[in-house]
Protein backbone atom coordinates (compact mmCIF):
# COMPACT_ATOMS: atom_id res chain seq x y z
CA UNK A 1 0.00 0.00 0.00
CA UNK A 2 1.44 3.38 -0.86
CA UNK A 3 2.53 5.24 2.24
CA UNK A 4 1.59 8.83 2.92
CA UNK A 5 4.75 10.32 1.32
CA UNK A 6 4.08 8.33 -1.86
CA UNK A 7 0.49 9.58 -1.97
CA UNK A 8 1.75 13.15 -1.53
CA UNK A 9 4.25 12.62 -4.37
CA UNK A 10 1.36 11.34 -6.52
CA UNK A 11 -0.62 14.49 -5.68
CA UNK A 12 2.30 16.71 -6.57
CA UNK A 13 2.80 14.80 -9.82
CA UNK A 14 -0.78 14.93 -11.08
CA UNK A 15 -1.80 18.34 -9.74
CA UNK A 16 -0.16 20.45 -12.49
CA UNK A 17 -1.92 18.31 -15.12
CA UNK A 18 -5.38 18.48 -13.48
CA UNK A 19 -5.86 21.71 -11.56
CA UNK A 20 -7.78 24.21 -13.67
CA UNK A 21 -8.56 21.64 -16.36
CA UNK A 22 -12.07 20.71 -17.51
CA UNK A 23 -13.17 17.17 -16.63
CA UNK A 24 -15.20 16.12 -19.65
CA UNK A 25 -16.10 12.53 -18.79
CA UNK A 26 -15.39 9.67 -16.39
CA UNK A 27 -14.96 6.25 -18.00
CA UNK A 28 -15.07 3.19 -15.72
CA UNK A 29 -14.06 -0.03 -17.42
CA UNK A 30 -14.33 -1.88 -14.09
CA UNK A 31 -16.63 -0.39 -11.46
CA UNK A 32 -15.97 -3.06 -8.84
CA UNK A 33 -12.81 -1.97 -7.09
CA UNK A 34 -12.55 -2.19 -3.30
CA UNK A 35 -16.02 -0.65 -3.35
CA UNK A 36 -18.38 -0.08 -6.25
CA UNK A 37 -17.62 3.19 -8.08
CA UNK A 38 -20.72 5.31 -7.34
CA UNK A 39 -22.94 6.72 -10.07
CA UNK A 40 -22.19 10.24 -8.82
CA UNK A 41 -18.58 9.88 -9.96
CA UNK A 42 -19.61 8.76 -13.45
CA UNK A 43 -22.05 11.67 -13.73
CA UNK A 44 -19.31 14.28 -13.41
CA UNK A 45 -19.04 15.84 -16.86
CA UNK A 46 -17.99 19.28 -18.07
CA UNK A 47 -16.73 20.21 -14.60
CA UNK A 48 -13.64 22.28 -13.81
CA UNK A 49 -11.12 20.67 -11.46
CA UNK A 50 -10.71 23.34 -8.81
CA UNK A 51 -8.02 21.70 -6.67
CA UNK A 52 -6.15 18.47 -6.07
CA UNK A 53 -5.78 17.77 -2.34
CA UNK A 54 -4.58 14.99 -0.09
CA UNK A 55 -6.22 13.92 3.17
CA UNK A 56 -4.23 11.14 4.82
CA UNK A 57 -3.78 8.52 2.07
CA UNK A 58 -6.75 9.78 0.04
CA UNK A 59 -6.53 12.11 -2.95
CA UNK A 60 -9.42 14.52 -3.47
CA UNK A 61 -10.21 16.14 -6.79
CA UNK A 62 -12.39 19.12 -5.95
CA UNK A 63 -15.19 19.95 -8.40
CA UNK A 64 -17.94 22.58 -7.99
CA UNK A 65 -20.45 20.02 -6.66
CA UNK A 66 -18.15 17.90 -4.53
CA UNK A 67 -14.97 15.84 -4.64
CA UNK A 68 -13.87 12.65 -6.33
CA UNK A 69 -11.96 10.65 -3.72
CA UNK A 70 -9.17 8.35 -4.91
CA UNK A 71 -7.45 5.71 -2.79
CA UNK A 72 -4.65 3.68 -4.36
CA UNK A 73 -5.05 0.58 -2.21
CA UNK A 74 -2.17 -1.90 -2.36
CA UNK A 75 -1.25 -1.83 -6.02
CA UNK A 76 -2.94 1.21 -7.53
CA UNK A 77 -1.19 4.02 -9.31
CA UNK A 78 -2.17 7.02 -11.37
CA UNK A 79 -0.72 8.28 -14.60
CA UNK A 80 -1.51 11.11 -16.97
CA UNK A 81 -1.76 9.74 -20.51
CA UNK A 82 -3.07 10.83 -23.90
CA UNK A 83 -6.84 10.27 -23.80
CA UNK A 84 -6.71 8.11 -26.93
CA UNK A 85 -4.05 5.74 -25.55
CA UNK A 86 -5.49 2.21 -25.47
CA UNK A 87 -6.05 1.01 -21.89
CA UNK A 88 -4.12 -1.90 -20.44
CA UNK A 89 -5.60 -4.91 -18.69
CA UNK A 90 -5.68 -3.27 -15.26
CA UNK A 91 -6.51 0.29 -16.33
CA UNK A 92 -9.91 0.48 -14.65
CA UNK A 93 -10.87 4.16 -14.75
CA UNK A 94 -10.11 7.28 -16.80
CA UNK A 95 -10.89 10.89 -16.01
CA UNK A 96 -10.96 12.47 -19.47
CA UNK A 97 -9.88 16.09 -19.73
CA UNK A 98 -10.72 18.72 -22.33
CA UNK A 99 -7.04 19.14 -23.22
CA UNK A 100 -6.89 15.61 -24.70
CA UNK A 101 -5.28 13.89 -21.73
CA UNK A 102 -6.66 11.51 -19.12
CA UNK A 103 -5.87 10.63 -15.54
CA UNK A 104 -5.78 6.83 -15.59
CA UNK A 105 -6.15 4.56 -12.55
CA UNK A 106 -4.31 1.27 -12.87
CA UNK A 107 -4.93 -1.22 -10.06
CA UNK A 108 -3.87 -4.84 -10.50
CA UNK A 109 -5.48 -6.10 -7.29
CA UNK A 110 -8.47 -3.73 -7.35
CA UNK A 111 -8.02 -2.78 -3.69
CA UNK A 112 -8.13 0.91 -4.58
CA UNK A 113 -11.24 3.04 -4.46
CA UNK A 114 -12.96 5.83 -6.35
CA UNK A 115 -15.65 7.49 -4.25
CA UNK A 116 -17.78 10.64 -4.16
CA UNK A 117 -18.11 13.30 -1.48
CA UNK A 118 -20.85 15.87 -2.07
CA UNK A 119 -20.12 19.54 -1.47
CA UNK A 120 -20.50 20.42 2.21
CA UNK A 121 -20.46 16.79 3.35
CA UNK A 122 -17.70 14.61 4.72
CA UNK A 123 -17.31 11.04 3.50
CA UNK A 124 -17.43 8.53 6.40
CA UNK A 125 -13.93 7.28 5.52
CA UNK A 126 -12.53 10.78 6.03
CA UNK A 127 -14.57 11.68 9.10
CA UNK A 128 -12.50 9.70 11.62
CA UNK A 129 -9.05 10.75 10.43
CA UNK A 130 -6.75 12.60 12.79
CA UNK A 131 -5.09 15.94 12.09
CA UNK A 132 -2.74 16.32 9.15
CA UNK A 133 0.83 16.37 10.49
CA UNK A 134 2.06 19.11 8.13
CA UNK A 135 -0.64 21.69 8.89
CA UNK A 136 -1.14 24.36 11.54
CA UNK A 137 -3.81 22.13 13.15
CA UNK A 138 -1.10 19.69 14.23
CA UNK A 139 0.63 21.17 17.26
CA UNK A 140 2.67 19.84 20.16
CA UNK A 141 -0.45 20.22 22.30
CA UNK A 142 -2.49 18.11 19.85
CA UNK A 143 0.17 15.40 19.95
CA UNK A 144 0.35 15.44 23.74
CA UNK A 145 -3.43 15.13 24.04
CA UNK A 146 -3.52 12.25 21.56
CA UNK A 147 -0.78 10.40 23.46
CA UNK A 148 -2.50 10.90 26.82
CA UNK A 149 -5.61 9.10 25.56
CA UNK A 150 -3.59 5.98 24.88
Amino acid sequence: MPELPEVEVSRLGISPHLQGQQLTKVVARQRQLRWWVPDEVLQQQQQPILAVRRRAKYLLLDLPGGSIILHLGMSGHLKVVPADLAPGKHDHLDLLLANGTALRLNDTRRFGAVLWQAQGEQHPLLAQLGPEPLTADFTAETLIQACQRR
